[in-house]
């Protein structure tokens, strides 16, 4: 079988810096609106929303990436990851565009990036005179997190249905 010859990405904004993630871990992009709170979670979880009628966890990108606070702001995002067949949503500032890019073209990321974690990462592509962080969804959250989340979102099922209703 040959190598894809290109790689789509969903590319989006976090303050002055740019990330993406595979078109393929993108579900959905929707408006942003306030999760409703989860307690006992890490403070990089906003908190949930119902989404398809699941509840699904929703990570501040932020906050995961060690970047400095800032307030949703008008053109502020919920991405919808499928993160190995669970759903991870992720806030972000805004979402740009879709592209097309040359695998060859994404370079190794190297140990640390601005405070993120190599575990997170794919791969970092030049785009113009900026470079794009390629993220890797289904790493968002550890195997150890998605059960505390879940575990998380199951007891506050109800106030997210309740939020989602009003």
């Amino acid at each position: 079988m040959t190598p894809p010859t290109h790689a789509q990405i969903v590319t989006f904004r976090l303050g002055d810096d740019l990330f993406a993630a595979d078109i393929h871990a993108v579900e959905r992009v929707l408006r942003y609106r306030a999760p409703a709170p989860v307690p006992n979670v890490p403070a990089w979880i906003e908190g949930v929303i119902e989404y398809q009628g699941r509840v699904v966890p929703v990570v501040n990108l932020r906050r995961r990436f060690e970047m400095s606070a800032a307030a949703p702001a008008h053109d502020a995002r919920i991405l919808v990851f499928d993160a190995d067949g669970e759903r991870v949503a992720g806030a972000v500032d805004a979402v740009l565009d879709v592209s097309s890019v040359d695998p060859a073209a994404i370079a190794a990321p190297p140990p640390l990036c601005r405070g993120l974690s190599r575990e997170y990462l794919r791969g970092i592509v030049r785009r113009g005179d900026s470079l794009v962080v390629i993220v890797d969804a289904a790493r968002i959250l550890s195997a150890t997190e998605r059960l505390v989340v879940r575990d998380a979102a199951d007891a506050a099922e109800p106030a997210a249905a309740e939020a989602a209703g009003a």
